[in-house]
């Protein structure tokens, strides 16, 4: 295809990022804010993924639908996304808006969103729709799997790729045929007989075909297919549309990760500091963007410091930091061990005056702390002499404050630890 072809069909698409989850298995770190805005690798939130790959393959007509906790994450997509007043585009913040009797009319599922908000997005003097998730970490050329739409004529692609029987019981799986149509889909198989059907073979091992959950439409179709009744996607409308035919699969072989649990926001951030199977950040021709940081770099003092990420306007101190990601602006007192944790860092340097209840001055890590296999989050204030080591191996724990997660320690938003605590 020619690169004036490609840009034609790139005009001709709307990009829909669900960003509505309430991200419950990513309790607490949802606490306060919507599983896209959770922060990840030191500076970035979860929605700048998505928003990143639809931007660098060209498509710059989006709608951001959101719901539980959208004013944080609204914020942040304002501050970070500033298209040029001459260039056609730009990011729509879609939110549950009120009916006659002025109530708020929620969204009951991923396809209920869209279905609720259509009203909007048939504005858009599109082609298609492509469908993206708020909370999943990829590098993909999205215009590949466009042009994949449009020379197969699908009605709909189903992006997708092959992952072993553990993955398949949580995502949706397909039979395709040998020009990728698919002939069968369902959703979220729990029982090995009915996943069993869906098996197939590659490079000699057992395997399956799963969905993504990036889809892209025809804009007729999605139209046609939002009056069918069912309120999500892969559960309802995927599996019906899938049984009308002229639906095929787009076969992805990257790195590609949905955020689902501590464990997996944990490992995913860690793969970043071995750089094997990670996302790509340091890709300057499909960089991730995020908010700018007008902060100092980082000042490190007396530190030995071993694969890690420290981020701009942190002041450390510490003894030893060991594969370990520091967030904006974190301070870390002496004497201090960071090992195998995750700071999400801070959004200002100090408290509010009106913090209830009070926290010290300063968010900080006191002197002398050990933190192994932790993440604490944003504004908190932790004192001298703290251990957070998991000392009785738990795998989980319910504190004033901190919790554990899949043997994760998680040290909440705003929580305060006294001198010498222990955990």
């Amino acid at each position: 295809m020619s690169a004036g072809d490609q840009n034609d069909l790139i005009d001709r698409v709307a990009g829909i990022v669900l960003a509505g989850g309430q991200g419950t298995r990513l309790f607490p770190l949802t606490k306060t804010r919507c599983k896209p805005a959770v922060g990840f690798g030191g500076r970035y939130r979860l929605i700048d993924i998505p928003l990143s790959n639809a931007l660098n393959s060209k498509i710059s007509r989006l709608y951001v639908i959101s719901q539980y906790f959208a004013s944080n994450l609204h914020q942040h997509i304002l501050g970070t996304y500033r298209f040029d007043l001459f260039r056609e585009g730009g990011i729509e913040l879609l939110c549950p808006e009120e009916d006659e009797q002025e109530k708020k009319v929620w969204f009951e599922g991923t396809a209920d969103a869209v279905r609720k908000n259509l009203h909007h997005l048939i504005k858009a003097p599109v082609d298609y729709y492509l469908i993206l998730s708020g909370d999943q970490l990829y590098n993909i050329d999205l215009a590949k799997l466009l042009e994949f739409a449009r020379k197969t004529k699908a009605e709909m692609v189903v992006a997708s790729l092959y992952v072993s029987e553990d993955e398949a019981h949580r995502m949706g799986v397909m039979k395709i045929d040998q020009t990728f149509h698919i002939k069968e889909f369902k959703e979220k198989p729990k029982t090995a007989p009915e996943l069993k059907p869906f098996e197939v073979k590659k490079d000699g091992k057992s395997c399956y075909l799963a969905s993504m959950g990036i889809y892209v439409f025809r804009r007729d179709v999605l139209i046609s297919l939002l009056k069918e009744p069912g309120v999500d996607f892969g559960h309802h409308l995927i599996p019906f549309q899938a049984a009308r035919g002229g639906s095929y699969a787009y076969i992805y072989d990257g790195y590609w990760v949905d955020i689902g649990t501590i464990a997996s926001f944990y490992e995913a951030n860690m793969s970043l500091l071995n750089q094997s199977h990670c996302l790509q950040t340091y890709n300057e021709a499909n960089p991730i963007y995020t908010r700018p940081y007008n902060l100092p770099s980082p000042l490190i003092i007396n530190t030995r410091v071993n694969r890690s990420y420290i981020s701009q306007g942190s002041i450390i101190e510490a003894d030893e930091i060991d594969h370990s990601i520091i967030g904006t602006r974190c301070r870390i007192g002496k004497g201090t061990k960071i090992r195998h944790s995750i700071l999400m860092g801070h959004q200002s340097y100090s408290a509010p005056l009106h913090q209830h209840p009070p926290l010290p001055q300063n968010f900080t890590i006191g002197d002398h702390c050990v933190i192994e296999k932790a993440i604490i989050d944003e504004h908190t204030y932790i004192g001298n002499n703290v251990h957070l080591i998991n000392k009785d191996k738990l795998e989980t724990y319910d504190g004033a404050g901190v919790c554990i997660r899949d043997g994760i320690i998680i040290v909440t938003s705003g929580t305060q630890l006294p001198d010498n605590f222990t955990l």
